[in-house]
């Protein structure tokens, strides 16, 4: 977890440096954090194993970062840091989730009105001080309050990739413990919710006390909330609440169908059970002499109630228990069904690994294909490529293609869509592409019928296959661009234009109920995991997750063709 904080360290840092109108750093400190974060070993032991010469040798940790890490590791605190915040007392957490309050934005409210957190942002706004600052006006001080309001609706919840690593962690930990035979985490986490607000964790075990003892004292234990034989609750470093509960054999599946299924998909399914003349409890369905008919196996509860066995991903109460009494559940896509991985960046534009490193990374985790979609067009913050470059690394694909035997790397792009809805590249060199996706990087306040038919636009392009991250939400911090979003699926149903569900922890844009309007109009769907370092094509799991919640089947996906299918099909699928 050393790395969650570290990243979050060398995120605000970035800002700071904004502030400061630093040329280099910001970028620098905010692709490093992205680096960290994404890390699957601990910074804290890569240090204890190699020292400050280990951390070197992380692509993109050059000396000054290993120190600061170093620092870290040591006394808890980084120097650097201490002073940027001494020089300005930011909160910058409370900011994070507030839209368009940007570093330069925080630093001419500090100056100019003190305001250091949001409780002091919210209040000048009300009074109408922020729209007398030089560059703001009444319109950005209403913006201000709105997104306050929206902030306040993501309160207290964590993103599921956030959580993920914490979760593997414990999970991993108290299924070491002696005379543990089973640990399973239920809960929002098992649905797959792009958020979650706590852990839930359910464990077999033959001493609860054993388990109980381990679990409060954890090393990134902040807060013992409650302590008992079977059932204890902690609040961890990073803020979020973990409950374990010790079950017995007999209620286990009891116990998981409970504690994973949304409240509404409950509330079925013990109506089912009362209609029965039966009781539905966390501990087993009983019959009308109380005595325990289902209980030992989730399967065993939903059969004798009438029912297929569901994923956890549709236990939503979003029709699922109808069609679940009919034996008509469609069957959703599979994690192990999806062979590629159709968008990720490397050091032709802003990526922090080479396309070959990329390549081996997915081969890796089994990947077949991946397609390398650099930006190209305007985006120059984001390394944007020109036709040289474009030129030059078409070149390096196709030798490594050679060159790499499990793997397939497909020449891709990523493009901006201009304001009116026109593709930032000719189409000449966009036709020789392997896959095109477009996606808007400015102009996000449009109105929404504008930002509509811009989109639509650059959907009947003939050389645009995916759009990605549609939307344009960052989860906790932009809600995304206003637009109808049924008229862009039936542009691109009609054009065969694919929509992605990007797998980015905090974009999973679409998300899960967008995807199943959008397999409902009968659009396709791929995924890519946007991944600016090696580190972070595990994420595809998440978007996969968000597929399943949107209930879509292998046929709705691309990524479920074989690299041959694929080329094949997107050379033909467009239709003017």
């Amino acid at each position: 977890m050393l790395n969650l904080k570290i990243a979050k360290i060398f995120g605000q840092m970035a800002e700071y440096y904004t502030m400061k109108d630093d040329k280099f750093r910001p970028r620098a400190y905010e692709r490093v954090a992205r680096l960290i974060e994404s890390m699957e070993e601990d910074l804290e032991d890569i240090y204890e194993k190699g020292g400050l010469k280990a951390l070197m040798q992380i692509q993109g940790i050059g000396q000054g970062l290993a120190e600061h890490i170093e620092e870290y590791v040591k006394t808890g605190k980084i120097a650097t840091f201490e002073k940027l915040k001494h020089e300005a007392p930011l909160d910058l957490d409370s900011f994070s989730a507030v839209e368009g309050v940007g570093p330069k934005m925080l630093m001419a409210l500090y100056k100019n009105l003190k305001i250091k957190n949001l409780k002091d942002l919210e209040k000048a706004a009300r009074e109408g001080k922020v729209r007398s600052l030089p560059r703001f006006g009444e319109k950005t001080e209403q913006n201000i309050l709105r997104s306050i309001r929206l902030s306040r609706e993501h309160q207290g919840r964590f993103l599921l990739g956030f959580v993920s690593p914490i979760v593997s962690e414990i999970r991993e930990k108290l299924a070491s413990v002696s005379g543990v035979s089973n640990v399973v985490v239920c809960g929002s986490f098992r649905r797959r919710r792009e958020t979650v607000g706590d852990i839930d964790i359910l464990a077999e075990a033959k001493d609860s006390r054993a388990v109980m003892e381990y679990f409060v004292s954890m090393p990134n234990v902040e807060k013992v909330l409650a302590k008992g034989e079977t059932k204890s609750m902690i609040r961890l470093d990073v803020g979020i609440d973990v409950d374990l509960r010790v079950v017995p054999k007999k209620s286990f599946g009891a116990a998981m169908q409970y504690f994973t299924g949304g409240k509404d998909h409950n509330v079925e399914l013990r109506k089912i059970a009362i209609k029965k003349g039966w009781k539905l409890n966390e501990y087993g369905l009983f019959d009308k002499s109380n005595r325990q008919i289902a209980g030992r196996s989730e399967e065993s509860i939903y059969k004798k109630l009438g029912l297929v066995w569901m994923p956890p991903e549709m236990r939503e109460n979003r029709g699922e228990i109808s069609l679940a009494l009919a034996h008509k559940l469609p069957k959703i896509v599979e994690y192990s069904e999806i062979l590629g991985d159709l968008q990720m960046h490397s050091t032709y534009s802003d990526g922090a690994n080479s396309i070959e490193e990329m390549a081996l990374a997915a081969a890796r985790l089994g990947r077949k294909y991946i397609a390398i979609t650099d930006h190209v067009g305007h985006l120059k913050i984001a390394g944007a490529m020109d036709v040289a470059t474009i030129q030059k690394q078409w070149c390096e694909i196709e030798k490594l293609n050679k060159k790499l035997k499990n793997i397939r790397i497909l020449k891709g792009c990523e493009v901006d869509i201009n304001p009116d809805g026109t593709i930032a590249l000719e189409d000449k060199y966009l036709a020789k592409f392997d896959v095109v996706l477009a996606s808007i990087h400015s102009n996000f306040k449009m109105k929404k019928a504008e930002m509509t038919q811009r989109i639509i636009r650059a959907i009947e392009n003939p050389h645009v296959d995916i759009i990605a991250h549609p939307t344009g939400r960052v989860i906790h911090q932009r809600a995304g661009y206003e637009l109808y979003l049924d008229e862009v699926f039936k542009a691109a149903a009609r054009t065969g234009t694919v929509i992605e569900a990007n797998c980015y922890p905090n974009r999973l844009d679409l998300n899960d109920v967008n995807i199943r309007r959008a397999v409902e109009a009968g659009v396709r769907i791929s995924f890519g995991t946007d991944s600016h370092s090696k580190n972070q094509l595990h994420n595809l799991e998440l978007g996969i997750a968000q597929a399943r919640r949107g209930w879509a089947t292998k046929k709705d996906v691309i990524n479920c063709m074989t690299v041959d299918e694929l080329t094949k099909w997107l050379k033909s699928h467009k239709v003017s």
